[in-house]
Order: structure tokens, then sequence, then C-alpha cells
């Protein structure tokens, strides 16, 4: 699978992932890389997002990778949960970071319509990447997601919400999990062939 006939569709998390944060860096630096906008990104309505996650993948010529984080994964989570079968076979994987734990005692009231999480396993190979210390979900609790969505997991020593806070910016070594899930996605075509 070479990355020219990918199509990389980041999806941000709350209030959107600003020109610093390693997903502006990533849809830069990726051929086919593309945003799905949301109109709003302070007040996100779960059923608009997954709803605009649907047109952005469904307009899609070229097989997609997901890319999200924080309330995206979420996000991508409830679309997988309603995609239509012909959406849900554009996608060929997810790179899911740092999850927002929205059933979280201390989840912030805007996204709390986000809740619950969906717990099924994904339709597509997936990977999560979390933190031993992002205030937004606990490790083990996103290990919990991982297992239920089906995906690898990999934990991080003290990164935060792998965001432009926690000192995250271009996230280069964030391309290390990118690449593996183009390698099992890869050898899962060859299996398959």
């Amino acid at each position: 699978m070479s990355s020219e006939s990918i199509r990389y569709l980041i999806v941000p998390g709350w209030q959107g992932s600003p020109a610093e944060h390693w997903q502006s860096h990533w849809q830069a630096s990726l051929p086919n890389g593309e945003r799905v906008e949301q109109a709003d990104w302070q007040v996100p309505l779960c059923q608009d997002w997954v709803a605009t996650l649907e047109q952005a993948v469904a307009a899609s010529t070229a097989p997609v990778i997901l890319i999200a984080h924080s309330l995206g994964c979420i996000t991508v989570a409830h679309w997988a949960a309603q995609a239509p079968l012909a959406s849900l076979r554009r996608v060929r994987g997810a790179l899911l970071v740092a999850p927002a734990d929205v059933e979280r005692p201390a989840c912030p009231e805007p996204l709390r319509n986000f809740a619950p999480i969906p717990r099924h396993l994904l339709p597509f190979p997936s990977q999560v990447v979390s933190s031993d210390n992002d205030p937004a979900i606990s490790a083990p609790r996103a290990l919990e997601l991982a297992r239920d969505w089906g995906a690898e997991a990999g934990i991080l020593a003290g990164a935060g919400h792998i965001n432009v806070k926690s000192g995250h910016q271009r996230w280069e070594q964030g391309f290390a999990y990118l690449y593996r899930l183009q390698r099992l996605l890869e050898q899962g075509a060859l299996r398959r062939a």
C-alpha cells in the first residue's frame, strides 16, 4: 500500500488542532492529508461531528486512514457504530491518539454528549496511543478502550495529552505508530491476496 494511494483524514478533538499541533504538521507533510473540519469546535455535538466525519469519508475516492486525537477518537468510535457499510469499507485503519474519556467525572460539560463511549470492536485495524499521565484519560482506561475496540495499544511515559501543551508540536516519533499501522495493513492485504 503506497502512501500516495491513501487519503489521510485528520480528525481533531475539542477546540480543533491549532497550527502548532502535531495534527496540523502531519496534515501538511503527509501526501493526501486532509482535515475533517467541524462547524463548531467549541461546542461539539456528537451527532454533528459524526455526520461531518461521514461526509468526509464518503467523499473520498481513495482508501482512508483516520488519524484522530482526543475527542476525535470518540467521534471515530461513534461513527464506526453507525456508518454505512460502503463508508466503513473505505477506511483501512485508524490511529487513535489520546482518546478523551467523556465518561470521567471531571469531563468538561461540552463533551458529555459524546457519552456513552461505544465499546464494540472497530471494523478496521486500529492503534490507540495514550499516556500514563494524560489528564483526559487514565492509562488503564485507555487500555480498556483499546481492548474493547480491538486495537493495539501503546502507553507513553509522561506524554500528557500528546498535544501542544504537553510539548508535542511536530511529534515526529508518532509517525512510528502510523508506519506500524500501515505495515499491519500491508501484511493483511498480502495475506488476502
